[in-house]
């Protein structure tokens, strides 16, 4: 990354001037180099000369020297900069920045790189082989997936990526909450359903599930088991039809979420921590460290020892049934203690913004580091349709799906919107722009890009022209050289990306490079029939499989697809 490559030529400019005895000997700062807000500040700057004026003007002061200003301290830097074929040139700024100016010579040579080395170009490694485990959308297995929880999809799915690409060991799990009331309820409702369909006359419980969904799920039984399972013992009746509509709930967010593009490594069943042992296990530790104590016929965890305040957490209701707290202690001791993960990312909405401050410092409770935790929350989405709010199903009347939406606007289209805000931002999903086939659709005009670029390479192959490396050194003109500028930005978008948890720069990002090779496509003939540009032509062809290679990228960091043709 050449933002670290800079960094560390300052570095040494510092040591060197230290060395020489232009700058008195202090400890070595951290050195930042980042992009200069406007434009004709270079492509990169340093404040380094105005952080160090300080300790620079105490250590002279020791020994009895005078003082130097920021800008002096910028000039000594600039002398004692090493040569580096990746700068062109370094400019003093008052009151004290140095800006960096690249190579253009070095800038054209880097659409080779990007060809030659491909993915690899673009990588950082920060996470050295560490095991992270994301965790995300996790919905109650009680229905469909409703369309709020395909932002949760988005998130959770484009960190996985960005964090597999920095050098992380990544699985994705989806946590099925199999256990509970819910649960039992939904069991309930389903075997009613069930029955119904066969001319009994009974009615779901007052607090069961009312969706329309919940009778073509009772169809799918009926269609396997026919009339058999009517005659089932009383206390059978609830497992079994838990079993049976598990099943079918998880076969359809299976299908949908693959309709999303996303997968899961594992989907780990609340029930399991109980019948595996690791929620006595918690329970036991607990007890022997006094952390749980009786109160009104419940137990309660001293959550209060480990979070502060005065608050304390049912861990066990009265009626003997595990709190939610509890199941939540119980799943990341599992996740930290016995599968050892590193790090564990968990995406919830913002209604869990309460639990998402108080889980991580319990976890102390276990000896477990809470800043191993992560917790992402994103805020609701409204669907819109001609600018109104829309909230009913046209295809059921009820809840709107994401399978529903999906099937309308398409899985790009779908993760790019939901992509494009932060995670703490509403967001105002618009069908009519998703669905666009038009300059105006970010999705349409991105994929568009790629698509362009893949068709110019196809004609070039036809008449006998192929990218070459052998001439980069004319590809000097100002669209060449924007485009090559912001294509070397995406491992700086990455690495942002990365450490703040926040994809929402992928899609900014991935729209202004598609803007700029678009812009550099009107203003640079690519393909000429003139032999005379024949070396031009394949420079500019090797620019444009660079930029096809960066677009590609992108896209699949934020899990969408690249069309070669559209």
């Amino acid at each position: 990354m050449i933002q670290t490559q800079l960094e560390a030529l300052i570095r040494q400019a510092l040591k060197k001037a230290q060395k020489k005895g232009d700058l008195p000997k202090f400890p070595m700062p951290e050195i930042t180099v980042t992009r200069p807000r406007r434009e004709g500040q270079g492509d990169y700057s340093t404040a380094l000369p105005l952080q160090i004026v300080k300790p620079v003007n105490n250590a002279l002061k020791e020994k009895g020297g005078g003082k130097l200003s920021p800008m002096q301290i910028g000039e000594i830097l600039i002398k004692r900069l090493p040569q580096a074929d990746f700068l062109d040139r370094a400019e003093l700024a008052k009151p004290g920045f140095i800006n960096l100016h690249l190579s253009p010579a070095w800038l054209a040579r880097q659409a080779g790189a990007i060809v030659h080395q491909g993915p690899d170009y673009f990588k950082v490694d920060l996470g050295g082989g560490k095991k992270v485990q994301v965790e995300f959308v996790s919905a109650n297995p009680t229905g469909p997936l409703h369309f709020g929880g395909a932002r949760n999809a988005a998130i959770g799915d484009a960190l996985a990526r960005l964090l597999e690409n920095s050098g992380y060991q990544v699985q994705r799990e989806y946590y099925v909450n199999d256990r509970g009331t819910q649960i039992e309820t939904f069991a309930m409702t389903l075997w009613r359903r069930y029955q119904q369909l066969f001319g009994l006359d009974v009615d779901i419980p007052a607090d069961g599930y009312p969706g329309a969904y919940m009778i073509d799920y009772a169809k799918i039984i009926r269609e396997e088991h026919g009339d058999s399972l009517l005659n089932l013992p009383e206390e059978a009746i609830i497992p079994r039809f838990r079993e049976l509509g598990l099943k079918i709930v998880l076969d359809e967010l299976k299908d949908d979420l693959a309709m999303m593009n996303v997968q899961f490594d594992e989907w780990f069943s609340e029930q399991s921590l109980y019948d595996d042992g690791t929620f006595a296990r918690v329970f036991a530790i607990l007890s022997e460290q006094g952390d749980l104590y009786e109160k009104e016929g419940a137990v309660w965890f001293r959550a209060s020892k480990y979070i502060g305040g005065d608050r304390d957490e049912v861990f066990v209701r009265s009626n003997g049934e595990p709190g939610y707290f509890a199941s939540d202690m119980a799943y990341h001791y599992h996740k930290f203690i016995v599968r050892g993960f590193d790090w564990v990312i968990n995406v919830w909405a913002v209604d869990h913004q309460n639990q998402a401050k108080r889980l991580p410092p319990a976890l102390k409770a276990f000896g477990i580091d809470p800043e191993r935790l992560t917790i992402v929350l994103y805020d609701l989405v409204t669907l819109k349709r001609g600018g109104k709010e829309v909230k009913i199903s046209k295809r059921s009347g009820e809840i709107i799906t994401m399978r529903e939406v999906l099937e309308e606007v398409g899985a790009d289209a779908a993760r790019y919107f939901l992509l494009s805000h932060s995670n703490e931002a509403r967001i105002d999903f618009d069908i009519d722009l998703a669905v666009a086939q038009s300059s105006e659709n970010p999705v349409y005009y991105i994929q568009y890009a790629h698509a362009r670029a893949s068709s110019i390479l196809r004609k070039a192959a036809d008449a006998g022209f192929a990218p070459s490396d052998a001439h980069l050194d004319l590809l000097a003109c100002p669209e060449e050289l924007a485009l090559l500028r912001k294509m070397l930005q995406l491992p700086e978008v990455v690495l942002f990306a990365v450490e703040r948890l926040a994809p929402h720069h992928l899609p900014h990002y991935a729209l202004d490079l598609a803007k700029i090779y678009t812009n550099f496509y009107g203003h640079c003939r690519v393909l000429s029939d003139d032999p005379a540009q024949k070396d031009l032509t394949e420079a500019r062809l090797m620019l444009v499989q660079a930029a096809k290679t960066t677009l590609a990228y992108v896209l699949g960091l934020m899990g969408m697809s690249a069309p070669e043709k559209m």
